[in-house]
């Protein structure tokens, strides 16, 4: 029997899952079992969120690595709490330091696009700060699938060729680690084929034995660094060493009567935030009706583009954070909504791969996560002997001066990685998140609609068909939307392309909590499942 393991075609249903004492939900059965195995041995949610954190570079490394920056939203004892565990740009990186490597615009891969890695750091300070379990424990199901080998699943597989295929048609020698850790005699492993790294366990355990230490101030420090160096890039012994995790507040808005909860800048969840506002006063029907997807679409058109002019490390924005929340910008970005498809223009001022996951335990702490190389394997650049695989963050830098999110030395860059969270009269009602790049915002707004407009349940929710702005008055649209919405759209002005391929649409997971029972959806659009006791 020689199987399609991406092939389905016939419809199937996913079903809402309901727990009392706990919940995991990830995007690789591995991962969940991880979590879940934390959770039944008494861990609370934030150990299993950990446990989860560290599988996943192993088991889904076409998403995430050991070399990948990290945010978290935790609900600890009654209290949210904000993780930012983004690094800053290397110190000596600058434009002209590009241009004179020969680069006109920002390089998408290679050597000269890493940023510092953040998701180790903070993940040491979460679990100082919220865990009760050892990090033996923790560690204890990462490793094992590392050493031991697990079997890739069918969605893992496809990304992972083409990952493969990616750095196998730029021939370059500085992507020679890559195919000795993380290929199978130079291929990418098949669906259901065995794929072990025990450089990354033997990474794991270090890391494990010295709380990250030795990532930024040791061993191995010193073998990225040095690895950066000889391939001659910009990440340095003393970027690792400078960097550290911070606490942040997040920030929210009210919508439906549910406060949304998101990250501040340096990400991009502000412009969650910012649609909801826009749509908040606007007259929402259901989802077969034109006008109201052509709503979220506008809505969404307008408030990604301001995201992206504005966002950026916090010290470099030249809008206040408040201004971009406030009523008085949603009611002037709503006007500029018409009953046909607009070129977006940024709102006027006086001055493509990642990972989610959430977690809930039966004292009622819940944990939205997410990590990410941003671009599949990220650089493309992984350390010998390490199984470390770097990041691509530099590459949403912008490649000209004077702008809120110019490439410069020591600076955050514009993230594309977004928890959510709800709480309700200062209680948890749910963590959830969409991983995919620049669709994260656009698909937590479908689906917090999806949710709260249109009653769908949580995982109906996460099943419903996407669309994704994709620029100037381009949305791609999946093909499982009605053709009277399709034809509907294209009469208004948007230029309509219908996808078969649901790979950059998102992929999310969602968490809720209705009085003592949490009720869980996954996504339908790759590995995903839950866990629930």
């Amino acid at each position: 029997m020689n199987f399609d393991y991406n092939k389905y075609p016939y419809p199937s249903t996913r079903r809402a899952i309901f727990g009392k004492k706990g919940m995991v939900a990830t995007s690789s059965p591995y991962a969940t079992s991880a979590g879940a195995k934390i959770l039944l041995e008494g861990g609370n949610a934030i150990d299993a969120a950990l446990a989860v954190s560290m599988t996943l570079p192993v088991v889904e490394p076409t998403g995430n690595g050991l070399g990948s920056d990290m945010f978290a939203l935790i609900y600890f004892e009654g209290k949210l709490y904000g993780m930012n565990a983004s690094g800053r740009s290397p110190k000596f990186i600058s434009i002209d330091a590009l241009k004179k490597k020969g680069y006109e615009k920002m390089p998408s891969c290679g050597v000269n696009v890493i940023n510092t890695p953040g998701l180790i750091g903070g993940a040491m300070k979460v679990h100082e700060d919220f865990a009760t379990m050892s990090l033996d424990k923790i560690f204890e199901p990462a490793i094992s699938y590392a050493e031991e080998g697990f079997a890739v699943t069918p969605q893992i597989a496809k990304l992972w060729r083409e990952s493969a295929d990616k750095y196998k048609k730029l021939n370059r020698d500085e992507f020679n680690e890559f195919f000795k850790t993380f290929t199978i005699e130079g291929r990418a492993p098949r669906a259901g084929e065995v794929f072990s790294c025990k450089d990354m366990a033997e990474t794991l355990r270090e890391i494990r034995d010295t709380r990250g230490e030795s990532f930024y101030r040791g061993r191995l420090s010193e073998k990225i660094s040095a690895e950066v160096e000889r391939l001659g890039g910009f990440l340095s012994g003393d970027d690792l060493k400078n960097f550290t995790p911070k606490y942040v507040d997040p920030i929210s808005t009210n919508y439906r009567g549910v406060d949304i909860w998101e990250i501040p800048p340096n990400g991009h969840g502000i412009s969650v935030l910012m649609a909801l506002n826009i749509l908040n006063k606007m007259e929402i029907k259901d989802r077969s009706d034109i006008g109201t997807m052509h709503k979220i679409i506008e809505a969404i058109k307008l408030s990604l583009t301001d995201a992206k002019t504005f966002v950026a490390d916090p010290d470099s924005m030249k809008i206040k954070i408040e201004e971009l929340l406030s009523e008085e910008y949603a009611e002037k970005r709503r006007a500029d909504i018409k009953d046909f498809a607009e070129m977006p223009k940024s709102y006027p001022i006086k001055s493509s791969d990642t990972v989610y996951f959430a977690t809930a335990d039966k004292y009622g702490n819940m944990v939205s996560m997410i990590q990410s190389n941003y671009a599949g394997f990220g650089s493309g650049i992984v350390v010998q002997g390490t199984g470390i695989a770097l990041n691509n963050r530099i590459e949403n830098f912008y490649f000209q001066e004077g702008l809120a999110n110019s490439l410069a030395g020591g600076k955050l860059p514009y993230h594309t990685i977004i928890p959510g969270f709800m709480t309700k009269k200062g209680e948890a009602l749910g963590a959830f998140g969409i991983m995919g790049a620049f669709m994260q915002p656009q698909a937590h707004v479908q689906v917090l609609m999806n949710m709260l407009d249109f009653n769908l349940n949580p995982q109906a929710a996460l099943d419903a068909p996407r669309l994704m702005w994709t620029g100037d008055k381009n949305i791609d649209l999946e093909c499982d939307f009605d053709d009277d919405i399709i034809n509907g759209l294209k009469k208004l002005g948007h230029h309509v392309n219908v996808i078969s391929d649901f790979k950059n649409m998102g992929r999310g997971q969602v968490i809720l909590k209705k009085d003592d029972v949490y009720i869980g959806g996954t996504e339908k659009r790759t590995d995903s499942n839950i866990f629930a006791f």
